[in-house]
C-alpha cells in the first residue's frame, strides 16, 4: 500500500471501524443515484409509444434527471457544509419518491421531465453528493479501496432493477411502476440514517493553522496534496486572505488549479458521450428484434461486470505502483471505453451485443470506480466537497444534451451505429486528452518539488551559516 499524506483534517481518519457502514450507506445512495435513471430505459419504448414522442424526446427523461443530478451539486454542496451528509440524504430520498409517485399520474412527457426529471434528479443529487463527501471524511490511506466499494453500488443496484422494472412493467404497466419504485427508492432515508458525522467516532484534534475558506492553507497543501498542487495553492492563499470567507461554501480558486482544470475540461467533452450507450442499450437491442427479457439482460450483464470491475479498480489503484500516478489508469479507462463504443457497430444481434455489454461494462466499470476518486487525489480531501460541486454544476450541461443529441442522430439516420460512433469519439478524444496532459501535470510538478526542495535547503544552509556566524561574534566578544 502507498504511504499516505498528511490529511491535516484536524482528526486522523478512522479508516475503518464505523466507517464500513458509511461505505455501505454510500454504496446504496450512490447506486440509486446512478443507476435509477438507467433502469428507468426499460419503460421508455413503452412510454415512447403511449405518449407518442420520438427517440430524443423520451430521451430527454433521463437525461433531465441526470442534468439534474449534477445541476443540483452545489446545493448539495452547500447544504452538506452547513448540515452534514446524514439529513441530506434523508431529505433527498424524499424527494425522488415523491417524484417518482407523482409521475405515476403524469399525463404528458411534460408531466415525466418535471417529476422524474426535475424533482427525482434533485434528490439524487441529495443521495450523490454527500455519500461522496463523507467517504473522504472517514478514510484516507484505504480511500481509493473505499470509493470502489461505494461506487459499486451503482451496478449493483442496476442489476437488479433492470429485471425487476420489467416484472413490475409486465405486472403492473409504467404507471403502477412508479408508483412501486417511489416506495422503494426510500431506501436511502435508510442509507443516510447511517451516515454518522466522523466527529462522533473519533476525538477531534486542536487545530492552530491559521483560519480558512472552506479550502486548504498552502502550508496544509505542501504535504497533504499527493499529486503536488502546493505551488498553485500558495498563490491562492492570499488570495482567500483578502476575499475573506466569499468562498466559504464553493472555493472558486479552483479554478487557478491546473489539475483541476485538465480534469474539468476533459470530463465536460467525456460525458458528452458517457451516458447514451447505457440510456440506448436495452432499446438498441429490442431494434435488432431482440425481446424484452433479452434487453433487460444485457443491461444486468453490464451490471454484473460493473459490479465486479469497481471493487478491483479500486484494488489496483490503492497499489504502490499505481497510486501516485493514478490519472494515468483513469485516462486509460476513458480511453478503452470510448475503443469499445467505436466496435459496437461490428457487434449484431444477441450474442454480440453480449460480447459489448462486457466490455463496455469493464470500461464503464473503471471510469466510474475513478471518476471521483482522482478528483480527490488532485484538490485534496478538504477542497472535495467544493471540487465537486462546482464540477457536477457545469457537466449537467453534457450529461443533459448527451442523450438526446444522440436519439437525434437514431431519429436522423434511423441506425444507431452512428450514435455509438460519436459516443466512442467523444470518449476517446479526452482520454487521449487526459493522458498528455497529466503527463505534462505530472513532469511540472516534479519540478515544482525539486525548486521548493532546493529552496528549503538553500535557507537550512543560510539558517545554520547565520547561526555558525552568531555563535563566532558571540565567542569573540566573549574572548575580548
Amino acid at each position: 500500500m502507498s504511504p499516505a499524506a498528511a490529511t491535516n483534517l484536524g482528526y486522523t481518519p478512522p479508516d475503518g471501524g464505523w466507517g464500513w457502514a458509511v461505505v455501505f450507506g454510500a454504496f446504496i445512495s450512490i447506486g440509486f443515484s446512478y443507476a435509477f435513471p438507467k433502469s428507468l430505459t426499460i419503460y421508455f419504448k413503452e412510454i415512447q409509444e403511449y405518449f407518442s414522442v420520438s427517440y430524443s424526446e423520451i430521451a430527454w427523461v433521463s437525461s433531465v434527471m441526470l442534468a439534474s443530478m449534477y445541476a443540483g451539486g452545489p446545493v448539495s454542496s452547500i447544504l452538506v457544509n452547513r448540515y452534514g451528509s446524514r439529513p441530506v440524504v434523508m431529505v433527498g430520498g424524499i424527494m425522488v419518491s415523491a417524484g417518482m409517485v407523482l409521475a405515476s399520474f403524469g399525463t404528458s412527457i411534460m408531466h415525466l421531465y418535471l417529476c422524474v426529471g426535475v424533482i427525482g434528479g434533485f434528490g439524487l443529487a441529495f443521495n450523490l453528493q454527500p455519500a461522496l463527501t463523507i467517504i473522504a471524511t472517514y478514510f484516507h490511506v484505504k480511500r481509493p479501496l473505499a470509493n470502489g466499494l461505494a461506487m459499486t453500488g451503482s451496478p449493483v443496484v442496476l442489476s437488479t432493477l433492470a429485471p425487476l422494472n420489467q416484472f413490475l412493467f409486465d405486472c403492473f404497466g409504467w404507471r403502477g411502476s412508479f408508483l412501486i419504485l417511489g416506495s422503494i427508492v426510500l431506501n436511502c432515508c435508510v442509507a443516510g440514517a447511517l451516515m454518522r458525522p466522523v466527529g462522533i467516532c473519533v476525538q477531534l484534534e486542536p487545530k492552530t493553522e491559521p483560519p480558512e475558506c472552506n479550502g486548504e492553507t498552502a502550508e496544509e497543501a505542501a504535504v497533504e496534496d499527493t499529486s503536488g498542487q502546493s505551488a498553485n495553492l500558495r498563490t491562492e492563499k492570499s488570495h482567500s486572505e483578502s476575499q475573506g470567507c466569499v468562498h466559504r461554501f464553493i472555493d472558486l480558486s479552483l479554478f487557478r488549479h491546473r489539475g483541476f482544470l485538465i480534469y474539468l475540461i476533459g470530463n465536460v467533452v467525456m460525458f458528452f458521450g458517457f451516458f447514451a450507450p447505457v440510456v440506448f442499450l436495452a432499446p438498441y437491442a429490442k431494434h435488432q428484434g431482440i425481446d424484452e427479457y433479452s434487453a433487460a439482460f444485457l443491461l444486468s450483464l453490464f451490471a454484473l461486470v460493473d459490479m465486479f470491475i469497481r471493487p478491483t479498480t479500486g484494488l489496483i489503484g490503492n497499489t504502490k505502483w499505481v497510486r501516485p500516478r493514478i490519472q494515468y489508469l483513469f485516462s486509460f479507462a476513458v480511453s478503452y471505453s470510448g475503443v469499445c463504443h467505436l466496435l459496437c457497430p461490428l457487434a449484431t444481434g444477441n450474442v454480440g451485443l453480449v460480447v459489448y455489454a462486457v466490455f463496455f461494462g469493464l470500461g464503464f466499470g473503471m471510469v466510474s470506480a475513478l471518476l471521483f476518486e482522482v478528483l480527490m487525489d488532485l484538490v485534496g480531501a478538504r477542497r472535495f466537497s467544493s471540487a465537486v460541486g462546482l464540477v457536477t454544476i457545469i457537466e449537467c450541461g453534457p450529461v443533459l444534451l448527451g442523450p438526446p443529441l444522440s436519439g437525434a442522430l437514431v431519429d436522423i439516420f434511423g441506425e444507431y451505429k452512428y450514435l455509438y460512433y460519436a459516443c466512442g469519439l467523444f470518449m476517446l478524444g479526452p482520454g487521449i486528452f487526459l493522458f498528455i496532459m497529466h503527463y505534462y501535470n505530472y513532469k511540472k510538478l516534479d519540478e515544482e518539488q525539486r525548486q521548493r526542495v532546493a529552496v528549503e535547503m538553500r535557507t537550512s544552509e543560510e539558517a545554520v551559516q547565520l547561526k555558525m556566524s552568531q555563535d563566532d561574534k558571540t565567542a569573540c566578544e566573549t574572548d575580548g
